[in-house]
């Protein structure tokens, strides 16, 4: 499916030329950090902007007038209700209710285009197929990631029909002159923009993305740093295809006509969660001192007995304290909640906390 191992993306050569540290994810080289380092990646996209390469993730079209009434039997998102440049967040589904791969779809003029997780793209292309689709990998393409308060300014100044876009909006447009595929989220928690960019224009766009004085690159600890600030999840570490929506705290993602017609691979099992509830749900922590808590570590109960798992943890720049997701039985999961935290054979105190730990700034719908 791919051409060399390790896979490069697009912007490899850009990435060397910056002194970036270069590391193995999902079976590709990517950028962890760069010379500034992650602290200051990290405030950077929280003042300015900051560029991401994640050309690494997978970029799918469905073609045809029933490609969405097909995925809807995969994904549990409004499909066919989605208008032409729009985009939601949704995820696959197994028949016992867990996440196979959670995903970005947007409507363009004739298609379908979904964005999903490097890791997981040869069982989403396979899925989509058995399931009677055909889809279109766009292989080779460069997917550019520009994240922060400053984005918008930036393109305005490049691409005034991008920079216009609402939240969740997406557009075919030039940026800097040239022809992109442009949405607007932002994983950060941040405002900003998804490029989507040929592979041989990537490197002249990311170039000149940065040659812009509020722009800088930022690296995949940035990245994991920043959205876990914002209360997102991360596939293989959060949620996986033992975790249902609800578990995870996404049931916002399932309308109320799917929750109505239960038409999707796992509904049953959706709708017991939402009927009944789960055993369990994602929470975040605020923990006390300075040691974060890492993914695996046991969370424990104020009666000492196991109360669930940490998924994701990390000491939060932006409020100058270890930050942590995790599951955590149904009657512990009040906000408030005091909690302990088994780390290398440390006892961390906890609380429950409510997520986002930093509020999201994303555009206006």
């Amino acid at each position: 499916m791919k051409l060399s191992n390790p896979w490069t993306t697009p912007l490899d050569a850009l990435h060397r030329r910056l002194g970036a540290r270069m590391v193995a994810f999902a079976g590709w080289s990517l950028p962890v950090q760069f010379p500034a380092g992650t602290l200051a990646e990290h405030a950077h996209t929280r003042a300015k902007a900051a560029l991401f390469d994640v050309s690494h993730m997978a970029q799918i079209s469905l073609h045809g007038e029933q490609a969405g009434a097909a995925l809807e039997r995969l994904a549990p998102a409004d499909i066919t209700g989605l208008a032409a440049w729009r985009q939601r967040y949704t995820f696959f589904l197994n028949e016992a209710g867990g996440i196979i791969d959670d995903f970005m779809v947007a409507r363009y003029e004739g298609r379908l285009f979904l964005v999903v997780n490097a890791a997981r793209a040869e069982t989403d292309l396979a899925h989509l197929a058995t399931n009677g689709l055909a889809p279109e990998h766009h292989e080779g393409r460069g997917l550019l990631a520009l994240q922060g308060p400053a984005s918008a300014a930036i393109m305005a100044r490049l691409s005034p029909a991008a920079a216009s876009l609402p939240f969740l909006g997406a557009t075919a447009c030039d940026v800097a002159g040239i022809p992109c595929w442009v949405s607007r989220s932002g994983y950060t928690g941040e405002d900003g923009f998804e490029i989507s960019v040929a592979g041989e224009d990537a490197e002249a766009l990311a170039s000149r993305l940065l040659a812009e004085p509020e722009a800088a690159p930022a690296g995949l600890a940035a990245r994991d740093t920043l959205r876990l600030e914002a209360g997102l999840c991360l596939y293989g570490s959060d949620i996986d295809m033992l975790t249902s929506p609800v578990e995870a705290g996404l049931a916002w993602a399932i309308p109320k006509r799917r929750r109505q017609a239960l038409d999707f691979l796992g509904a049953r099992v959706v709708r017991d969660h939402l009927v009944h509830g789960p055993t369990r749900l994602r929470v975040g922590f605020l923990l006390e001192g300075r040691a974060p808590a890492r993914g695996g570590a046991v969370i424990v109960a104020p009666d000492e007995t196991q109360a669930g798992t940490i998924t994701s943890g990390t000491f939060s720049p932006t409020l100058g304290v270890p930050v942590a997701m995790g599951y955590v039985r149904r009657d512990l999961a009040t906000e408030g909640t005091p909690l302990a935290l088994l780390v290398r054979g440390s006892t961390l105190a906890a609380r429950v906390a409510g997520l986002p730990f930093v509020p999201h700034r994303f555009a206006a719908r």
